[in-house]
């Protein structure tokens, strides 16, 4: 399993790696407001589930989490506002939407910028 990981492609581990983390925090908030007994504990389950797997799969990776932070916080910015439209119906709003391109920008200057 670990070296199937270090095989992965990095934006390919990103993108995987920040997916899991906003849909588990989504469907943490999910169990949290939406949902009540039974249902609320499957909820937090797989929340919990799906935020071991990016834990797990983030930090078993062969990555310099200081040169790719940039491009990891750019990356889950952009999911975070794609999951939260499509499950929350929460379209982004100009201050979201200016305040993001300065994240993506700080985030490729972060990664790309060799000093």
């Amino acid at each position: 399993m670990l070296k199937t990981l270090q095989n992965i492609p990095i934006p390919l581990l990103l993108l995987v790696a920040t997916t899991l983390e906003v849909c588990g925090d989504a469907t943490v908030r999910l169990a949290i407001y939406q949902h009540a007994g039974l249902t609320r504990i499957a909820f937090l389950l797989g929340g919990a589930a799906l935020l071991l797997g990016y834990g797990g799969l983030l930090n078993t990776a062969p990555l310099d989490f200081g040169r790719i932070a940039g491009l990891y916080i750019a990356t889950l910015f952009v999911i975070w506002q794609i999951i939260n439209f499509l499950v929350f119906k929460t379209p982004p709003g100009l201050p979201v939407l200016l305040g993001g391109a300065l994240v993506i920008t700080g985030g490729l200057i972060i990664t790309f910028w060799r000093a």
